[in-house]
């Protein structure tokens, strides 16, 4: 509104004492631009336009212009232009991060195999342990089409480190392919009303990578190009197919009895394995998942128990899947609890991402 007021002082139609200096029309007119602009910018904000940020930098560039020129009268207008030059920054980070997202998560979908689904018999689980056919026959898989892509929807709480006692509220998105075996994950992770993280986690070409953001902007963890990361990556694929069973058929996992109500999972792709051991009830369904897994990705870092555990299950698009999970690590002896887990949304059959 103070642009604006520049913009009617310069055509004589308002005076507007604020600004002691003459302005001349041609730089009312420069005015009138920065009030249209940031306008612009509030209106594209509160629409949640996806590119409102590339505007406010552009209203700050003229405001800021304007500042200079009569800097006596308006210097202090630089504290608001620089606010909103952050909020901008901010925005701009954020719609890179999710455009990476966006971009690598079509590619895995593009790249999955779509070639007509296979019903799932009695036949095809013949080569299975008992409980895992079991659990199969449990899930109502059997007789349905085989899964090859998966959209998950989650919210959750979250613990950053073992110390802390005020859980973070968080909302993640997951895709899933079966052939090839791939995962894309992102969440978004409030910490208090002024501060942010987001986080990326993928499983791909038998590769694995996590990404850990301040703001979009400032990277926490940057974690790849390393065998640790590969394995954790692909273990995490490998407990979470209880959200889409048929997956146990696929030809990268192996399954071996350890009693009767427990198996041994391995998974091998592209070089790289790793292994969990899934526990399930007498009826069959899933209980938890645990593992020696690397908690840290560091030289010196060493696998830790790690355990997933089905607080509740539900029938989803007839199969019956966990919807409610825990997951801990042992550490240094003792079973520190990091996140607990809601499906809000399980879909399969979707190739394409969603915004």
């Amino acid at each position: 509104m103070i642009h604006l007021f520049g913009f009617l002082k310069a055509f004589g139609i308002s005076e507007f004492d604020a600004i002691s200096q003459p302005i001349s029309r041609s730089c009312g007119l420069i005015w009138l631009a920065a009030f249209c602009l940031f306008m612009a910018a509030a209106i594209a904000y509160l629409n949640e336009y996806d590119y409102w940020w590339i505007i406010g930098l552009l209203a700050v560039l003229v405001s800021q212009f304007l500042i200079i020129v009569y800097w006596s009268d308006a210097k202090y207008g630089t504290i608001l232009n620089v606010i909103i030059l952050v909020a901008s920054i901010l925005a701009c980070s954020s719609f890179s991060f999710k455009k990476a997202i966006v971009d690598e998560t079509s590619r895995m979908l593009t790249n999955g195999e779509t070639s007509p689904a296979a019903v799932i018999s009695e036949e095809m689980m013949s080569d299975l342990p008992d409980i895992v056919q079991k659990w199969l026959n449990d899930s109502g898989i059997v007789g349905k089409e085989t899964i090859s892509h998966v959209y998950i929807e989650q919210s959750a709480q979250m613990l950053m480190k073992p110390e802390q006692t005020d859980w973070y509220n968080a909302t993640a998105k997951q895709y899933f392919t079966v052939e090839p075996p791939a995962f894309n994950w992102s969440v978004s992770l409030q910490m208090n009303p002024f501060m942010y993280v987001v986080g990326r986690d993928k499983f791909v070409d038998g590769n694995g990578e996590m990404i850990i953001k301040l703001f979009s902007l400032i990277p926490v963890v940057n974690a790849k190009e390393n065998e640790k990361i590969d394995q954790a990556t692909l273990q995490r694929y490998l407990a979470e197919i209880v959200w889409f069973p048929s997956a146990a058929l696929s030809p990268y996992i192996t399954w071996a009895p350890i009693d009767d109500r427990s198996v041994k999972a391995t998974m091998m792709y592209k070089g790289t394995e790793g292994s969990g051991i899934f526990h399930f009830d007498e009826q069959g369904s899933f209980e938890k998942f645990t593992a020696m897994r690397y908690a840290e990705i560091d030289e010196k870092s060493e696998p830790k128990l790690w355990t997933v555990t089905a607080t509740r299950s539900e029938i989803r698009n007839g199969v019956k899947v966990p919807v409610e999970l825990s997951a801990k690590w042992k550490l240094d002896g003792a079973d520190w609890t990091w996140l607990k887990l809601k499906i809000t949304d399980i879909e399969y059959g979707v190739t394409k991402y969603r915004k």
